[in-house]
């Protein structure tokens, strides 16, 4: 099977399929109904992506495989594998908070996959944006998120909609009734689930810290000082939460960034943005990213509240310790404070030690915003060519480049920001006169 899709797998840098990737292919491919259950982590993108390629008509200039997705980071996260496979079949996205008139304008010419949240999807459908006729695959991704996120009605309408020949679902929890909607009768289910609920990674250590005080503010800090220079996510429970945090940790020196569902959909990017390039270690979010979220090499997972259910907490950790990588949950109790799933857990917890030695420093790197982007006939090659040949930088100080639609972020490292900016006005990329500021 992995031979069969080497140049894909060459192109994301992977040298194998899982097993568990494997056999979904081949279920997928030889199976009208799929429902496919496997760990957050686990690498369900590429076993529904990888199918599709021999699913896909090239004769047929329409729209053909939908794919529905609960969160706009989701969408983002699929349409960045599907690119990276190298197919040559065009790919679009829509989502909430993205421009609708660029969403209309990507469809003059029609792709052979669309990825979107099901509310978007549904508007697009009313207002005949594009043909769905030719659709006849849908792969609908984290299913169980779509409803808990209120998306019965509009799957619904969409479902209805279509005439499809395969249905896949996935989901990191067991789904023990398909609603009757999905027109889903009889599936062959794949189930990878970790059975007798050890679902806690081999890979991840779960580390314990008592808080003396109800406030666990202090606490935090003290962790924050040992673990902050590897990348961490902290989890609150609320929006305030994370801004008390924030504005703590702030204040005590460290950079952070802030992710959560009342920040608009710029606010996120730019967020998720900085906390992969290396502008904060530390990425303080709601459990909007407890799932969606595809960031590498995350060391450590940090429960600043702790999380009411058990699924809540899996989701969580399942950020970090993925594919072969090690990983540390953190749990910071205050008095009197407990899991009331603690004994549902089968994963040793063991206090953790402070060293005091403190290990963290404020980030070498600095994030700038280009005007420019995509749609402007800019690429990152142009960006690069840019800053090593009009602004005279090193090699090991220009950092990951984003571009996305009409705009770029780009990490560079914090000692040339004034250099750049001084150097940078008036200049012009591929031409076309571009502004560079610091990324709010």
């Amino acid at each position: 099977m992995a031979v069969k899709y080497k140049v894909q797998l060459d192109n994301l840098g992977i040298e194998a399929l899982k097993p568990m990737q494997e056999k979904a292919i081949e279920t997928i491919l030889n199976n009208k109904e799929t429902v496919l259950l496997s760990p957050t982590g686990s690498g369900k993108t590429l076993a529904f992506l990888l199918p599709l390629l021999s699913l896909i008509n090239k004769n047929v200039d329409e729209v053909q495989i939908l794919i529905l997705l609960p969160t706009r980071e989701l969408v983002l996260q699929v349409e960045k594998v599907f690119r990276q496979l190298q197919t040559g079949y065009k790919i679009n996205a829509c989502y909430g908070g993205h421009s609708m008139t660029v969403e209309k304008n990507n469809f003059k010419e029609a792709p052979k996959v669309l990825v979107g949240t099901p509310g978007r999807i549904n508007d697009h459908i009313n207002r005949l944006t594009f043909s769905y006729k030719a659709i006849n695959v849908l792969i609908i991704d984290e299913f169980d998120k779509c409803l808990e996120l209120g998306f019965k009605t509009e799957m619904s309408k969409i479902i209805k909609k279509l005439r499809l020949s395969k249905t896949i679902l996935t989901s990191a929890t067991d789904l023990l009734d398909i609603p009757e909607f999905t027109g889903v009768e009889d599936p062959k289910k794949l189930n990878y689930l970790p059975a007798n609920n050890q679902e806690v990674s081999a890979n991840l250590s779960i580390k314990t810290i008592q808080s003396p005080e109800r406030d666990k503010l202090l606490s935090l800090a003290n962790l924050i000082k040992e673990i902050g220079h590897e990348p961490s996510i902290v989890f609150c429970n609320r929006k305030d939460g994370i801004e008390r945090v924030a504005s703590f940790l702030e204040k005590e020196g460290y950079t952070t960034v802030s992710f959560h569902g009342d920040l608009e959909q710029d606010e996120r990017e730019r967020a998720i943005i900085k906390f992969r390039n290396g502008t904060s270690n530390i990425l303080l979010c709601t459990d909007l990213a407890s799932r969606g979220l595809d960031i590498d090499n995350i060391k450590n997972i940090v429960h600043y509240h702790l999380p009411h259910q058990k699924d809540i907490f899996i989701h969580r950790n399942g950020r970090t310790a993925r594919m072969q990588n090690t990983g540390t949950a953190y749990l910071i109790f205050a008095p009197d404070e407990k899991l009331s799933f603690e004994k549902e857990i089968d994963a040793e917890m063991e206090a953790f030690d402070f060293s005091g030695e403190k290990k963290y420093v404020k980030p070498e790197f600095e994030t700038l915003y280009i005007s420019k982007g995509k749609k402007d006939k800019i690429n990152k090659m142009d960006i690069v060519g840019f800053f090593f040949k009009e602004l005279n930088l090193e090699k090991g100080q220009l950092g990951i480049i984003d571009v996305k639609d009409f705009c770029a972020y780009v990490a560079v490292k914090k000692n040339t920001v004034n250099k750049i900016l001084a150097a940078s006005e008036k200049q012009k990329i591929k031409g076309k006169a571009v502004k560079i500021e610091l990324a709010r």
